[in-house]
């Protein structure tokens, strides 16, 4: 292992610099006059892990391709552990440019801080991944595992061939868990390997009233107005508690553990910088739980987007032909998608006046995801982080979504250890999206530990 900490230190500036080349990409996959950048990506991609020592290759799908590296076959009379790396190149769209201080694609370093469109979300932290492995291959250090890694490029769009590929590659891709930098730590201080996830399911509400839009002083008082409507009904979908108003809703949500809820206590947490970061006088949430649990561990129900009628400079008095909402319901293990929309459609059948037409529009969905903080890989995983980091780790749930790792499960049977590098300050999906320096270079070290730790226990 020292050969291979020393070569983690040697090459930095190095790793540093292709970083920067990497996220010089625009690989926006929602955006198609940036097809021919993602693909571009992802051969440079191919090239540098071919560089490494990795056998690599392209995979086409119906949309962006995918770039599937192994490491290089071991003879062994017994089966070596095989785990398999999951990340992305594919970026969100960097709009709107005016909040960026320098362009998105253009690298900018301060102190340890790389700014760029993709540098932590998520080409930083998948080439931490990379680097580590390098740094086995080029000093001859034998890697007591098998690694693969897949990388894909539409991860924020939904991940739509992923599926489909690995039902398609089931056989070579089955392994003993899956690996995925993605998420993020509270600090430096902190780092974290995150064991449950939010589900989400998203979709959005129409009320349609007159046929047009109508002259309020003419018609106004003599028709319900959409707008009005809307906002009423939407107004009984949560209580003053903060609690979502909707029968049944949480039935299913597993209560946290005593366990949990102390190692909620362990994350460094200050309400006033919490406040101040977010630029809110006074925090809002489901009574009877702390801020860390409601963004992490409480399902929710918030209004993503609103809108009906004239939006223009000045006035125009109409009373609006419709209005429109998009909502997104963040769940919990064990909340399914499928249950809960059918709830919200009832109740929402039920509070709509007769006065209005309602269309309910599904989008996308994805279940929540846990697992055992205290499993031997878990624990493994921990043991890697304090190595790198040099700081006792934290458990933690993350708020969002990553519909994928249930793929993994299903599909290949394993479990995910998710061990972000981000920190909170990052900017992912915001203009100035950055990522820090040590988290990269330390992100590595844990990396290069992990396959030690993780291919001494048994699952």
């Amino acid at each position: 292992m020292q050969a291979v900490i020393d070569y983690l230190k040697q090459n930095e500036a190095r790793f540093i610099q292709e970083l920067c080349d990497y996220v010089r990409f625009p690989s926006v996959s929602a955006q198609p006059q940036h097809t021919a950048d993602m693909k571009a990506c992802a051969g440079w991609l191919v090239e540098h892990c071919k560089r490494i020592g990795l056998t690599a290759k392209l995979c086409p799908t119906a949309g962006h391709p995918i770039v599937l590296a192994k490491t290089p076959p071991v003879k062994s009379k017994t089966r070596r552990p095989h785990f398999l790396v999951y990340g992305h190149y594919d970026v969100q769209p960097p709009e709107p440019f005016n909040l960026w201080k320098t362009p998105p694609f253009e690298p900018r370093i301060a102190g340890r801080s790389l700014f760029a469109r993709g540098a932590s979300d998520n080409k930083g932290q998948n080439l931490a991944h990379l680097k580590a492995v390098e740094a086995y291959l080029k000093t001859s250090t034998e890697l007591p595992c098998d690694l693969t890694f897949v990388i894909e490029g539409e991860e924020e769009v939904g991940s739509k061939s992923l599926a489909s590929f690995l039902k398609a590659h089931r056989a070579e891709l089955r392994c003993d868990a899956v690996v995925v930098s993605d998420t993020g730590m509270p600090s430096k201080k902190h780092p974290a390997l995150t064991y449950a996830l939010r589900g989400i399911a998203a979709f959005e509400i129409i009320l349609h009233g007159p046929s047009r839009d109508l002259h309020s002083g003419i018609f106004g008082g003599s028709v319900d107005n959409p707008a009005m409507a809307l906002a009423q009904l939407l107004a009984k979908l949560r209580d003053k508690n903060g609690r979502v108003a909707i029968p049944g809703f949480y039935d299913d949500v597993e209560k946290l553990s005593a366990y949990e809820r102390k190692q909620f206590a362990r994350l460094p947490y200050k309400e006033s910088d919490y406040r101040k970061f977010l630029g809110v006088e006074k925090l809002f949430g489901e009574q009877g739980f702390t801020p860390l649990e409601q963004r992490s561990a409480r399902p929710t129900l918030e209004i993503n987007g609103l809108t009906s009628g004239y939006q223009g400079e000045g006035s125009k008095t109409i009373v609006p032909s419709w209005a429109r909402v998009k909502i997104t319901l963040r769940l919990v293990p064990d909340q399914s998608p499928a249950k809960v929309i059918k709830q919200v459609r009832q109740q929402l059948e039920k509070l709509c006046p007769p006065t209005v037409r309602m269309e309910i529009k599904s989008g996308h969905g994805a279940e929540p995801y846990i697992v055992s903080p205290t499993s031997v890989q878990a624990q493994a995983a921990l043991r890697a982080l304090k190595a790198a980091f040099g700081h006792e780790p934290v458990l933690m749930r993350e708020g969002g979504s990553i519909p994928i790792v249930n793929d993994f499960k299903k599909i290949l049977g394993a479990d995910t250890l998710l061990l972000g590098l981000a920190l909170p300050d990052d900017n992912a999906h915001s203009p100035n999206e950055k990522f820090d320096l040590d988290c990269f270079t330390k992100g590595q070290l844990m990396s290069a530990h992990l396959w030690q730790e993780l291919s001494e226990v048994k699952p």
